[in-house]
């Protein structure tokens, strides 16, 4: 997959994720059919890229299952 240029990336937790500083993903918007991904406790670390598609069906699989 190529590289994406995220400098400039506003970062978003989940409303789920509770405010203790615990075990997070972290997604950025403004990123048309793509979801950038990546472990809050490590924002200088790796990130993954997620086409939109996959994004969501990931997403909705969780969902069914809570």
């Amino acid at each position: 997959m190529p590289e994406y240029d995220l400098s400039a990336a506003i970062w978003h937790k989940s409303s789920y994720s509770g405010g203790d500083g615990g075990e997070c993903l972290e997604v950025a918007d403004g990123h048309p059919d793509l979801v950038p991904v990546r472990d809050s406790k490590r924002p200088e670390g790796p990130h993954v890229v997620f086409h939109a598609q996959a994004w969501a069906a990931f997403v909705g699989s969780v969902r069914d299952r809570s």
